[in-house]
């Protein structure tokens, strides 16, 4: 893409060292250049999740450098990189060979390896332990400035709503005018069922935020006991999901185990991860995918990784420790890797574009595949040789029309927290907009995504939005 960082990216990754606690570096002052202020706004942005209204001092700026957890900044991008790649990998629209009609087909699921090969690649419990690292610093930045939890809730919501909001007002005119034209529904229903597989995200991310502050807080009081109640929790509400034999009361664990692999992201900007040894690390890991085995033999637990996603159960949570546990092992390695110009520019092109990326790499990757095979393009027999070949050209091409689509939303990711006018919201007026956006994508792991969600979800989006620009919570001291 042509794209370089900006020119004092590495000075900025050395200044980390040079600084002292509260301390400017002198050092750097003179080279602080804007592009390092910009560089330094956009870990912000990545980690703290709210946008700020002007770019960092360059005292602040220097602290933020020195504060920033690279493994973590590494491994979030990494995420959505191996997400998109899966998904590539998920994706196939090929003829029927007895009708001609165009079929999806998954043809990951059909090797032998498919199931082992998600205990390795699901990485979602990752996303939010590096997710719970950023989150524990946001929050206690603001809890010293006197800000409200319910401000933060606020904030953040809106900055994964202001992008998802434009996807589900996309998929809600696109819906109706293909029903307007003639389509069928229940064509229309599984178009949009494999473009919104991922908008359960949606409820889990903005849940585990929205407890985040009480969470925090139980954390800081009570430690790995509140983490044994809330795995008592998952396994409880497991327990009850096999014995009734009802998916839906598997939903309740989206208030029990992301929140959970985040309290791990907690532990580990407290430094507890870093305080063990890398053996302690290593036997934590086997003991979790040994228990994991038990899990899965037990015949009470789907083998493959993606299935206990959603609804999540408590394999998400032992492989969440797990990954956090090899994160720490790996930590110097990608502390090292952050420091190479090539995994600079990935991150920085990635991390900027990081929620957008998530957002829409599906209906890209759908639309594509959906071109590519109206087109009379090659259409090889799903899992052969060549169609394992024909993934490297789709893949380029996939990923350069993903990144088109998040550079050209870039801006609705950036957008602002700040609200329209001066208003003062009550935590109540929060939830209700928190409501609006959840329910939808909650609603869409157990029914999929059908025409009359897509407008429901539209239309929560655009309530959650107009709630949440309405005003600001004043915190106690009236610290906004």
């Amino acid at each position: 893409m042509g794209f370089s960082p900006p020119p004092a990216f590495g000075l900025a990754l050395e200044a980390a060292s040079e600084v002292e606690a509260g301390g400017v570096i002198s050092l750097h002052q003179r080279a602080a250049s804007s592009n390092t202020r910009v560089y330094l706004h956009t870990l912000m942005l990545m980690s703290d999740g709210v946008q700020t209204h002007s770019a960092p001092t360059r005292a602040n700026g220097s602290v933020a450098l020195a504060d920033r957890d690279l493994a973590s900044d590494a491994a979030r991008v990494g995420c959505v990189i191996a997400v998109v790649f899966i998904h590539l990998l998920m994706v196939t629209l090929t003829a029927d060979p007895d009708t001609g009609e165009l079929v999806s087909v998954l043809v990951p699921e059909e090797q032998a390896w498919y199931w082992w090969a998600t205990w390795i690649l699901q990485v979602m419990p990752l996303f939010f332990v590096v997710g719970g690292v950023a989150t524990a610093g946001a929050l206690r930045r603001r809890r010293a400035r006197g800000a409200a939890p319910a401000e933060y809730v606020r904030e953040r919501t809106l900055r994964l709503m202001q992008p998802a909001a434009v996807l589900w007002l996309v998929f809600a005119i696109s819906a109706m005018a293909a029903l307007a034209l003639g389509v069928g529904e229940e064509l229309v229903t599984f178009a949009l069922s494999g473009m919104g597989m991922s908008l359960w995200f949606l409820a889990a991310y903005l849940i585990a935020q929205a407890l985040a502050p009480a969470f925090l807080e139980l954390h800081e009081r009570m430690g790995w006991v509140w983490c044994w109640f809330l795995l008592s929790c998952v396994v409880a509400v497991d327990l009850l999901r096999m014995a009734t034999d009802q998916q839906w009361w598997g939903l309740l664990n989206m208030l029990f185990v992301w929140p959970l692999i985040q309290q791990l992201g907690f532990f580990r900007a407290d430094g507890w991860f870093a305080t063990r040894g890398t053996l302690t690390l290593l036997l934590i890991v086997a003991a979790c995918y040994a228990l994991l085995a038990v899990c899965v033999f037990s015949g009470r637990y789907a083998p493959d990784m993606l299935t206990n996603l959603n609804p999540p159960t408590v394999c998400m949570v032992l492989l969440g420790l797990a990954q956090a546990c090899l994160l720490q092992v790996f930590t110097p390695a990608l502390n090292r890797l952050m420091h190479w110009r090539p995994a600079q520019a990935v991150t920085y092109v990635v991390g900027t574009r990081a929620m957008t990326i998530y957002l829409w790499h599906l209906p890209v990757i759908i639309l594509v595949m959906a071109a590519w095979f109206f087109a009379g393009g090659y259409d090889p027999v799903p899992g052969s040789a060549q169609w394992w070949l024909l993934r490297i050209p789709l893949a380029v091409l996939c990923w350069v029309a993903v990144l088109v689509v998040a550079t050209a939303l870039l801006r609705v990711e950036r957008a602002s927290a700040k609200p329209w006018g001066k208003l003062r919201l009550t935590p109540l007026a929060v939830l209700v907009g928190l409501i609006c956006a959840v329910v939808p994508p909650l609603l869409e792991i157990v029914t999929l995504l059908t025409p009359a969600l897509v407008l429901w979800g539209a239309a929560g989006s655009v309530v959650c939005l107009v709630i949440m620009k309405w005003g600001v919570v004043p915190g106690p001291r009236g610290v906004r």
